[in-house]
């Protein structure tokens, strides 16, 4: 999908006078984006604070990123990826491999770190989030992970995900505004599924995502209890 620097520009204008876009929390990576009243969708390495790499080698904004590649942040770091209708914020010293065809993924392997993503709707194909503790199965959704060892911190910001882990029944998960954070832990014979908090991501990443590929999150507009 195609989508014009305009109706970018017109997004981040409208989510704005909604009040969605609160500075509190920001990085200077985000703040910068909005500041400047576009975020160009720039694919692969759309947006980049200290050092990223491709599959080992030095990345800059610009850098292409397609399935089967190696993403990797540096200490201190931090990076917006586009490709094809999905984004990624990744969080300082994360290793994400991206899967699939061209610009239509259908996977991605958490390697470490923490990643915040968007998607967009798949029609037929779902899209997969591997991690060393399960297996998340998503379709146009927002979530957010952190990798830690033999548990995995797992956020659905909104939309459906389907939880596979060893010895377990899948479970399904349903959200508007992350209203089920839980802890993934492996560390027994069969995976355990535990209510968690809210860690560390915010709604105005999570808008900052979606306008990079012309799209409003669903909660914008809409009032709730609680504001991230």
């Amino acid at each position: 999908m195609t989508v014009s620097r305009n109706s970018r520009r017109n997004t981040l204008k409208q989510l704005a006078a909604l009040g969605v876009l609160g500075p509190a929390g920001l990085s200077g990576l985000i703040q910068n984006a909005l500041a400047a009243g576009d975020m160009p969708t720039v694919p692969g390495i759309n947006r980049l604070e200290g050092t990223a790499t491709v599959n080992g080698a030095a990345a800059k904004v610009g850098t292409p990123v397609k399935a089967g590649d190696r993403v990797a942040t540096g200490k201190g770091s931090m990076a917006v990826v586009v490709v094809g209708g999905d984004a990624f914020l990744l969080r300082e010293s994360t290793e994400i491999v991206v899967k699939g065809a061209s610009e239509l993924l259908d996977a991605i392997s958490v390697v470490s770190g923490k990643m915040l993503a968007v998607f967009s709707k798949r029609k037929s194909t779902k899209m997969r989030i591997e991690t060393r503790t399960a297996s998340i199965g998503i379709r146009g959704t927002g979530l957010y992970l952190e990798d830690h060892g033999p548990r995995t911190y797992f956020c659905l910001c909104y939309g459906e995900a389907v939880i596979e882990g060893k010895g377990m029944e899948d479970r399904v998960i349903k959200t508007e505004h992350h209203e089920s954070p839980v802890w993934l832990d492996g560390s027994g014979p069969a995976m355990k599924v535990e209510p968690g908090p809210f860690l560390n991501h915010t709604d105005d990443e999570l808008t900052m995502l979606e306008a990079v590929t012309g799209r409003k999150p669903p909660f914008a507009g809409r009032t709730y209890p609680n504001r991230y």
